[in-house]
């Protein structure tokens, strides 16, 4: 049951990273693409904010992938908890603990998800568990 519960864990979290990559990267489902997505980072300051929202936006994308179809799941894992610790900080945290009033507890479960791959690997159904 430990695989398969990882395996749901993987296909949940894997097709949330990967929806938000595909608004980022190419502005599918109401997304701002890499020029909305880079002003917004600039106007948080990451400088220079077309890197930060390329190297963002793929993470998510291509993270997200990763952990769909259980490759690297650990190496995908650890890039995307770094990835939502940083929104929760810059974002986040100054909004408190609530969703409905913007604050990081999304974040927070989205990280736990991720410790968990990262701690127990992709699981049997993985096909690089131990990474």
């Amino acid at each position: 049951m430990t695989s398969l519960s990882i395996l749901i864990l993987r296909l949940a979290l894997g097709v949330v990273f990967a929806g938000h990559g595909l608004q980022k990267v190419f502005g599918l489902f109401g997304g701002p693409g890499i020029p909305g997505f880079s002003k917004m980072l600039e106007q948080l300051g990451f400088v220079p904010a077309v890197f930060w929202a390329y190297l963002a936006a793929y993470v998510e994308l291509i993270g997200g992938i990763c952990l769909i179809l259980g490759l690297f799941p650990r190496i995908a894992a650890s890039l995307l908890l770094i990835l939502i610790i940083v929104a929760a900080i810059k974002v986040h945290l100054a909004a408190g603990f609530f969703l409905s009033g913007g604050g990081f507890e999304y974040n927070l479960v989205i990280a736990a998800i991720c410790l968990v791959i990262i701690l127990l690997g992709g699981g049997k159904f993985s096909a690089f568990n131990k990474y």
